[in-house]
């Protein structure tokens, strides 16, 4: 099944440039001039949206809240494009969940290789998803598994000890493959019953984790001023 990718953006030549060179790459694309436009689409037929930041009364920022608050169009993933000096919103929509930002002015190629990036880890989630929910109890990454039901980390067949906080944030890591997670959102979902931690509890226990997981601990990244992340 053909991929369909909707470009977003006010600047209708550069849409009819990006339409034309994804369209080359097999890709059906569709165009809209503004969030308003946009909207009016069916937008549960795109696995991809390139979204303008600097737009019209709806910007890019709020568009994308708005997709990722509602459960219909939440898993779409998002490239913002967003011109050189906002940086303060390309920082804001990485923390509402988009998946990538190109900054302008940018190449096509480019473009068409950051498109190819977002789809297949996008296309990597979903087999973790299905693998998920057939196997509900674990989580595999080639032979680092985790057993969610009894507590248990193993390394190539190998038990490898870990202490509770590592466990559920590996956990939380692999079950958000590909992506980057906040410092905010970690704290939020793995330390979310303690009353005060720091940011440096996060880096202590990534630390560990990636002495006790052997060299799958190459796969823990971290994006300095964004968070960490589990790669594909």
């Amino acid at each position: 099944m053909t991929e369909r990718i909707l470009i977003v953006d006010d600047e209708e030549t550069l849409c009819e440039v990006l339409k034309i060179n994804l369209e080359n790459e097999g890709y059906d694309v569709d165009v809209a001039y503004s969030a308003e436009q946009a909207l009016t689409y069916d937008l549960n037929n795109y696995s991809l949206i390139l979204l303008d930041i600097m737009m019209g009364e709806i910007s890019g920022i709020k568009m994308a809240k708005m997709l990722k608050a509602d459960v219909k169009t939440a898993g779409i993933p998002i490239i913002f494009c967003t011109a050189r000096d906002s940086e303060d919103d390309m920082v804001m929509g990485l923390n509402i969940g988009a998946d990538d930002y190109i900054m302008k002015p940018y190449t096509i190629r480019n473009v068409v290789a950051r498109v190819k990036s977002v789809l297949r880890r996008a296309s990597s989630h979903k087999s973790i998803v299905v693998a998920q929910a057939e196997k509900p109890n674990r989580l595999e990454v080639d032979g680092l598994c985790l057993d969610l039901e009894f507590k248990r980390c193993t390394v190539d067949g190998e038990e490898v000890k870990l202490a509770r906080k590592e466990f559920e944030l590996l956990a939380y890591l692999i079950k958000h493959r590909g992506k980057i997670c906040s410092r905010e959102q970690i704290l939020s979902r793995v330390w979310s019953d303690e009353v005060v931690v720091l940011d440096r509890t996060i880096d202590v226990n990534i630390t560990r984790l990636r002495s006790k997981i052997g060299v799958y601990g190459s796969y823990i990244v971290t994006r300095s001023g964004f968070g960490y992340g589990f790669r594909d």
